[in-house]
């Protein structure tokens, strides 16, 4: 069996999908005034005191207390009732038309993010996908985040998640395809026979440029703009710090760099 593992935030959709919802978030009452506060302090200290193993706890600290309390099951009452309208006009129609290729081929497909479960799932229903591997929290008895992480799909660990979907699948990863915009994911791309570079950051095309892998443009979509207002300054810090909580980037990330160099990869 062969399957094609697409990331989702820029790979199939043009935006981050945790600032899409970020309205949504807002109107639900999910964010306030004192988490915009704490939110950009948080980013201060990640932009000033620098990215040591030391630091960046401080900043896990800091960045997951923003969705302590919140409640999951609200979560994703809102994500559902706001899928269509926030995410149709930004699902890249390239992704879409390969989406629907694979499906064609036999391939199963996936959406593989480090967004949280609570919005990545209703995606792949809404996307009419296999499945989804997505980060997932931990939860109090009152199913209420606690501000820490059960699984991290990110870097290392969402290519780990996928070869242990693999295996309980039955898929050929030799014969499936990964498609990623980030050079976080690499070592998701170098666990199928198949690596595609979409829109690829810097570091990325030149991993795909020294390996030869496939690269790829997507440039349809409906501009977020058009049915989601562009988030202030104070909502876009907000929304950022958000992101970092949830997929527990800053929390990972020096751990990442050294799982990177031991695929002998270094940063530029």
């Amino acid at each position: 069996m062969e399957a094609a593992f697409f990331d989702l935030d820029k790979t199939v959709i043009a935006k981050a999908s945790i600032a899409a919802f970020g309205r949504p978030f807002y109107r639900g009452g999910l964010i306030s005034r004192r988490t915009v506060v704490r939110a950009l302090a948080s980013q201060f200290v990640y932009m000033h005191l620098g990215a040591s193993e030391t630091k960046l706890e401080r900043v896990r600290e800091l960045v997951l207390g923003l969705t302590r309390g919140w409640d999951r099951d609200e979560v994703a009452r809102i994500v559902r009732e706001t899928l269509e309208e926030i995410v149709e006009p930004i699902v890249y129609e390239e992704a879409e038309d390969l989406i629907a290729g694979h499906r064609a081929s036999g391939r199963r497909v996936y959406l593989v993010s480090a967004s949280p479960e609570e919005i990545v799932g209703p995606l792949a229903e809404f996307l009419h996908v296999d499945g989804a591997i997505a980060s997932r929290a931990t939860l109090d008895a009152d199913g209420r985040y606690t501000g820490e992480m059960e699984l991290y799909a990110y870097g290392p660990w969402k290519a780990e998640a996928v070869v242990d979907l693999a295996a309980r699948e039955g898929i050929d990863l030799a014969r499936s395809y990964a498609y990623s915009d980030s050079f976080t994911d690499v070592p998701l791309l170098e666990c199928v026979g198949h690596p595609v570079a979409v829109n690829p950051d810097r570091l990325l095309a030149k991993v795909a440029r020294d390996r030869e892998w496939e690269v790829l443009s997507f440039v349809k979509p409906v501009r977020l703009r058009d049915s989601v207002p562009v988030p202030t300054l104070p909502q876009a810090a907000l929304l950022s710090a958000t992101a970092v909580a949830i997929t527990g980037v800053a929390a990972v990330a020096w751990r990442y760099s050294q799982r990177l160099r031991e695929h002998g990869i270094t940063a530029l």
